[in-house]
């Protein structure tokens, strides 16, 4: 039973009051899951959750995810009762420019929100992937004096929710990982947007549940009393399973006139709200709070903050005890990296390796200098080769494993990694193929808008794939990839490219990158130093061939197709200049007069060079440019074949710069 049913029973209805009155006040956002959750809210944020609102990041919070992030009002509001840096006026201003309460959750936007969340399943995925993290830090930082991890992942989510295949992805993973720290709870309303949920679903969700390896309860969600049970119950659970709580409520509750149908989903209660706020008790005063739930909430962060304090001395002994683990925790919170080109080796001027090769021996440096560097792949560690080898797989048994096998989920590894990235302790990459970026695409997007810096280490890059075939040979993928504001994808041409692309990933804090790296071997292209190449993917792009007589004509390339690009220059003669574009993103960002050292406005001939679509190198190359490039999907044939067949060839570069 919570602590004080009557008084959270009160506070729930006022945090349908303040749901009530922000959406009436912008004519925009969504009732149904705020009303219909109000006595859950109350007992979490009232009773169960571990917290320090003046605190917001604390290492041993426990973190509540809202992934039905349409219903925001639920979270703001409850932020707002709890004493969380989320202001009555902020309330007043929900879905206005600039304010504290978006109409979905954004990170870094309102303190307590743990994550981006409004696409249905994502939250899911992120709260797995918070199980994750924490589990490794309880794993790698508890020690047998000093617990400093022992928090739980909440999440709430609707029926839409857990339609999506993302959080189906998550919550097998979940349940096969046995993530006994998180707790889902299942807002099983039976309305969908378009209609009732019956219309769409049939499956038995509590065996459907069991089956996946869930601890499965269900209750009353209106009931505080049954709640508090089925929470306590999930908390102190001994069965090593990830604990779901499904709750049947009647979505839009206090609404007679649309609660349990699909009108109660959105705003469709509003013309109703007057009346609404009347039958709850509530006084005429818009947003009212009354003085004995502020007065409640104010004597439960205090009980909070006691428990927080107690953490707090237990925080002090470990780092005593444990001086280097606690120094490893700082450095990685607040996102330190070491000199990172320093510590990667120098390949031999020979080499002649496929840039994912390349990549993997880079990955092993970085490892080693950076301890909470995690890696994962979507079944296919033996092809992007992303092993971190002096480590081991992360399972139940081995939490401090740097490896995690994801299967064949990429949507989910990706939706995960947010997760993991969000908690701010580990630095997650992943990999699969390139061509099956689209299936991680809604997850990246959010990484970018987040300012999330996860890693994506994404192979077999182009049609060299070859047999294969057009199915996994991606032509307009990178440039797909490339359109996503705030997203680095870099796309290096040799090993040392591909070495300055791990150090320009991992020394980004603001937000993603991708790497695009090749299956086929390429050679180490010796025309520069080592050093230079990597320096130039850091600025995105450079010269790579300089003429040695009056410029007349620039050709850029990256990746693979740098090769050939360079043996074209050559046969053209010494009036012509190479420039590798390895990121289009960092490259942007270079001072004017560093863009215009590179590619001068005075040399109007230009050829743009790769193995993909053309459009987006329009704006380096300009309306006279010319391209070599693949406007169409590939062939199933050896890479020699493709390549000539697709006309990807220095004969193709030069009849482009003949065309002149």
């Amino acid at each position: 039973m919570p602590a004080n049913s009557s008084v959270l029973a009160k506070a729930a209805n006022e945090a349908r009051g303040l749901a009530l009155d922000a959406v009436v006040a912008c004519s925009s956002g969504h009732l149904g899951l705020p009303l219909g959750c109000a006595e859950v809210g109350a007992c979490i944020f009232g009773d169960k959750l571990q917290y320090n609102p003046n605190v917001p990041k604390w290492l041993n919070r426990d973190r509540f995810v809202l992934s039905a992030g349409h219903g925001s009002m639920f979270l703001y509001g409850w932020l707002h009762l709890s004493g969380y840096g989320v202001s009555l006026d902020d309330v007043k201003a929900f879905r206005t420019l600039g304010s504290k309460t978006p109409g979905h959750p954004e990170f870094n936007e309102t303190p307590g929100v743990e994550g981006t969340t409004g696409p249905l399943g994502q939250g899911i995925a992120n709260a797995v992937g918070y199980a994750v993290s924490q589990k490794m830090a309880a794993a790698k930082y508890n020690t047998a004096a000093h617990k400093i991890f022992d928090n739980r992942i909440v999440v709430l989510c609707g029926d839409g929710c857990m339609q999506e295949g993302v959080a189906m992805e998550a919550i097998s993973f979940a349940g096969h990982q046995h993530l006994d720290n998180l707790i889902l709870i299942y807002d099983s309303n039976d309305v969908t947007l378009d209609a009732m949920a019956k219309d769409t679903q049939s499956e038995d969700a509590f065996k459907r549940m069991e089956a996946t390896g869930w601890e499965v309860r269900q209750v009353d969600g209106h009931d505080m009393d049954a709640f508090s049970t089925a929470y306590d119950g999930a908390h102190s659970s001994t069965t090593t399973k990830p604990q779901l709580i499904i709750i049947k409520t009647e979505i839009g509750k206090g609404i007679p006139e649309v609660a349990g149908t699909q009108k109660a989903h959105g705003e469709g209660g509003v013309k109703f709200a007057a009346a609404a706020r009347k039958n709850l008790g509530l006084p005429e005063e818009k947003f009212y709070v009354s003085a004995e739930t502020r007065a409640y909430f104010s004597e439960h962060t205090k009980n909070l903050t006691k428990k927080f304090d107690q953490w707090q001395e237990v925080f002090a002994q470990w780092k005593a005890a444990n001086p280097d683990k606690a120094a490893e925790l700082k450095a990685s919170t607040d996102g330190v990296m070491p000199d990172l080109l320093s510590k990667i080796p120098e390949f031999p001027a020979d080499t002649k390796i496929a840039t994912r090769k390349a990549g993997s021996e880079v990955l092993q440096s970085v490892a080693a200098a950076v301890p909470n560097l995690i890696t994962g792949s979507a079944d296919l560690f033996g092809s992007t080769l992303n092993y971190i080898a002096s480590s081991t797989d992360f399972t139940p048994a081995t939490a401090t494993g740097r490896n995690i096998k994801y299967g064949i989920r990429e949507h989910g590894m990706c939706a995960m990694m947010n997760g993991i990235c969000y908690d701010g302790i580990f630095r997650p990459s992943g990999a699969t193929f390139l061509v099956f970026a689209d299936y991680c695409r809604a997850s990246i997007r959010i990484a970018a808008m987040s300012g999330l810096p996860t890693l994506y280490i994404f192979t077999h890059d182009s049609v060299c794939v070859g047999m294969d075939g057009p199915t996994h040979q991606p032509v307009e993928t990178v440039s797909g990839l490339r359109l996503i504001p705030n997203l680095d994808v870099i796309r290096p041409a040799d090993p040392e490219e591909t070495a300055g692309a791990f150090a320009a990933a991992l020394l980004r804090n603001s937000g993603p990158t991708l790497l695009s790296l090749t299956r086929q071997n390429v050679p180490n292209l010796n025309q520069r130093s080592a050093q230079d190449r990597r320096a130039g993917v850091l600025k995105g792009a450079y010269v790579f061939v300089k003429e040695t007589a009056p410029l007349e004509c620039i050709i850029l390339s990256c990746g693979s197709e740098l090769q050939i690009a360079i043996e074209a220059a050559k046969q053209l003669g010494p009036s012509t200049r190479v420039v590798s574009v390895p990121s289009f993103f960092r490259f942007d960002q270079q001072p004017q007069a560093y863009k215009e050292e590179v590619l001068p406005l005075s040399c109007r001939k230009r050829i743009a060079v790769e193995a993909g679509v053309h459009g987006l190198w329009y704006k380096y190359v300009g309306l006279d440019g010319k391209f070599v490039c693949i406007d169409r999907f590939g062939l199933s044939a050896a890479e020699p074949q493709v390549l000539e067949a697709l006309g990807m060839n220095v004969k193709a570069v030069l009849d482009a710069h003949a065309s002149f």
